[in-house]
């Protein structure tokens, strides 16, 4: 694609996510081309499931959770991974981190993050490529929202966030997904987040907010 940002700009609007009022983001509504695009659609045009273009429930907890207690954060050096728009890495980047990186597969996602970064006049560092598998040096506290969709990705990804948690915090927010884990976790936070039928089948999801312990 010859301009992503344009791409981004001219498929979005900039509004605020409920939980996280303090944060503008570049999201899709049902006024947006790319909400009512079709999956058939987008892959004629070469384009991933825009998973960026929203704000889930996992990404608001830890947002709200981080812009709540900033000293949780504050001179860290954080990765969002799986960042999707960025929102938890910018909530980071406004609550004092020192550095703030973000991954994405999807080389839109992190276009849309560092824009959005941009929007709140903040800055975020795009890591691109697939993570899972390596340790990444220097961190100190790794997010994750919305992962485990399906066991087939939670199976890949809940051995590599334990090998993780022995080195850094890891942090997970789930919207009550069957494939996120339910022990060797330490719960932060409860709560139940507004959603829409055309995400999740749900006007409302409980969401979790949990510290991954790493394996004994």
């Amino acid at each position: 694609m010859k301009n992503p940002a344009a791409f981004i700009t001219g498929q979005t609007i900039v509004e605020t996510a409920p939980l996280v009022p303090e944060l503008r983001l570049h999201l899709a509504s049902e006024i947006t081309p790319i909400w009512q695009a079709t999956e058939t659609h987008l892959a004629e045009m070469n384009i991933e499931p825009p998973f960026w273009a929203f704000a889930w429930p996992g990404s608001q907890l830890l947002a709200r959770w981080i812009l709540d207690h900033p000293q949780s954060v504050s001179g860290r050096k954080v990765l969002d991974f799986a960042c999707g728009g960025g929102l938890a890495g910018i909530a980071c980047a406004h609550a004092g981190a020192d550095e703030v990186f973000v991954n994405d597969i999807d080389p839109l996602a992190l276009e849309a993050a560092c824009l959005n970064a941009l929007l709140n006049g903040l800055t975020v560092i795009p890591r691109a490529g697939d993570l899972v598998g390596r340790v990444p040096e220097g961190i100190d506290l790794l997010l994750c929202g919305d992962v485990c969709y399906n066991q087939q990705m939670a199976d890949r990804i809940v051995p590599w966030l334990r090998d993780c948690a022995r080195t850094m915090e890891v942090w997970m927010a789930d919207p009550g997904r069957p494939y996120a884990p339910r022990e060797g976790v330490e719960i932060l936070t409860l709560s139940v987040l507004p959603t829409t039928m055309e995400l999740e089948g749900k006007t409302a999801r409980e969401t979790r907010l949990c510290r991954i312990l790493p394996d004994a």
